[in-house]
């Protein structure tokens, strides 16, 4: 995994937070691999299937979340797309953030919705992302 700036994933997560007007309790990202993801996709979820991310939110009134992102997906879906993967580990790091401040991505207008918005944070965010 390459190193990632924490000064990066900070500004992403209060940048964003900030943006919609929420405020931040604590947010815990763990990284770990497709098997571990699925366990809790499945115990959480009932789903039976590999994804790249899941975000709990814990809080209705400020953000207090953990985000588990499944490194195995990151690799795999930035060899998909011909990205780095850096640049798909901050883009499912947005992703999830933008779920705690509101986002959906269940239909296709909010998929649409939520890749406008990655896309937005990412190169917002650029200059701390480097």
């Amino acid at each position: 995994m390459p190193i990632l700036k924490k000064e990066a994933i900070n500004k992403i997560l209060l940048l964003i937070i900030s943006d919609k007007e929420f405020e931040l309790d604590y947010i815990n990202i763990i990284f770990c691999s497709d098997e571990y993801l699925l366990n809790i996709n499945k115990e959480y979820l009932s789903h039976d299937y590999f994804t790249d991310i899941i975000t709990f939110d814990y809080s209705e009134t400020t953000i207090s979340s953990d985000i588990f992102i499944s490194l195995d997906r990151i690799k795999e879906n930035s060899n998909e797309l011909k990205i780095s993967y850096k640049s798909e580990l901050y883009r499912v790091i947005i992703h999830g953030v933008l779920h705690l401040v509101g986002y959906d991505d269940t239909s296709d207008i909010e998929k649409k919705e939520m890749t406008s918005m990655e896309d937005f944070y990412l190169d917002k965010l650029q200059p701390y992302l480097s």
